[in-house]
């Protein structure tokens, strides 16, 4: 099986039941108490390389999990607007302690107390597994009365056991193990825009969209000043993908090779040398994206008044002449500024008017 081919599997699996397909990042907890007269299996012991490979994963982990917060409500509030995009969710992610190359498989394990079963490692904000009461840290023990798998290949199997669960049925049955103790939740599925919501482990300003994932880079979130403006950067990602922006300008290929690079823990930079092979955005698609974002927004309770003012000062802080930044992908600035102020004013026009809000 190709290299592309596999990504879109492994894509199928993780966006049409957990939710995204990140493979680097993950909030974890340290293992739970066990109860009393069970002994803990022997871990290996702590070195100071394990504990700086910890450190780094839960820096990446408090970033992953403040993009989730930020993206819950636009992927959820706009299920209706995804159209082709919409699936069944549970509205979590899970990991075990072999979705880490190396050195971090052993940190997860020994500092984070990860091991062989997949562990919760994000809840959507807003989703069924949110509102079953599921949380992170929850151990994955079996899934209507099946046991789920563990080990190194568990992610990938437990796909087969919920996946058609979620297409036939309106909740999951779910056992979990939180604290030493096994709880029955029934989550709830989630009708939401099923796109991958990942964190790009590099330092330069931007966002990328392949079609089926959202990634904003580590640089990005650190410009952001606020969950508003965090927010203003997924919705315009998002509603690429929501037109099919990266398949019509052949760049699905060569923009999802950079997510496959920068979800990584240590990404090869060399990719960010130049344009990276991503062709400027075209104003007439770029204007587009910016109208629906500008809706997804609104419906997802986002402060719409501050979109332009932010894609502004962005644009003066990293003009197009810093390659791979967002602007030199998206350059036709005073079209997208207009095209947001117009999309702006007919979304209060519609509120005042109690309409739909539906481009």
């Amino acid at each position: 099986m190709s290299r592309i081919h596999l990504r879109k599997a492994a894509l199928a699996v993780a966006t049409a039941v957990l939710l995204s397909a990140c493979a680097t990042q993950g909030p974890m907890r340290p293992s739970q108490p066990l109860p009393p007269g069970q002994t803990a299996p022997e871990t290996p012991q702590v070195t100071p390389e394990m504990t700086a490979a910890a450190e780094t994963l839960t820096r990446m982990a408090a970033l992953q999990d403040r993009l989730y917060k930020v993206a819950a409500p636009l992927l959820i509030d706009n299920a209706e607007l995804c159209t082709r995009h919409a699936r069944n969710l549970l509205g979590f992610t899970a990991k075990n302690r072999y979705t880490y190359p190396g050195s971090y498989n052993e940190a997860a394990h020994a500092v984070l107390g990860m091991g062989e079963r997949l562990q919760v490692t994000n809840v959507l904000a807003g989703s069924g597994a949110a509102k079953a009461g599921l949380r992170q840290g929850d151990e994955l023990v079996a899934a209507a009365d099946k046991p789920l798998p563990t080990g190194p290949n568990a992610l990938s199997q437990a796909g087969a056991v919920f996946g058609p669960i979620v297409q036939k049925q309106a909740s999951l049955p779910l056992t979990i193990e939180r604290r030493g103790q096994q709880r029955d939740l029934t989550v709830p599925v989630t009708r939401a825009c099923a796109f991958g919501i990942e964190l790009g482990n590099a330092d330069n300003v931007n966002a990328y969209a392949d079609g089926q994932r959202v990634m904003v880079t580590r640089g990005m979130m650190g410009f952001v000043k606020n969950d508003d403006e965090l927010a203003y950067v997924v919705a315009h990602t998002m509603a690429h993908n929501m037109l099919g922006h990266a398949a019509s300008q052949r760049n699905a290929a060569t923009i999802g090779s950079i997510i496959d690079n920068l979800t990584r823990i240590a990404p090869d930079t060399s990719m960010l040398i130049g344009s990276g092979g991503i062709k400027a955005m075209p104003a007439t698609l770029d204007t587009a994206a910016d109208r629906l974002a500008v809706y997804l927004l609104a419906r997802a309770d986002y402060r719409i008044e501050g979109v332009s003012g932010f894609w502004k000062r962005f644009a003066d802080t990293y003009p197009a002449t810093v390659l791979n930044g967002h602007t030199a992908n998206h350059p036709s600035m005073a079209q997208r500024t207009a095209t947001i102020d117009k999309a702006v004013a007919e979304v209060k026009a519609k509120k005042s008017d109690k309409k739909p809000l539906t481009p």
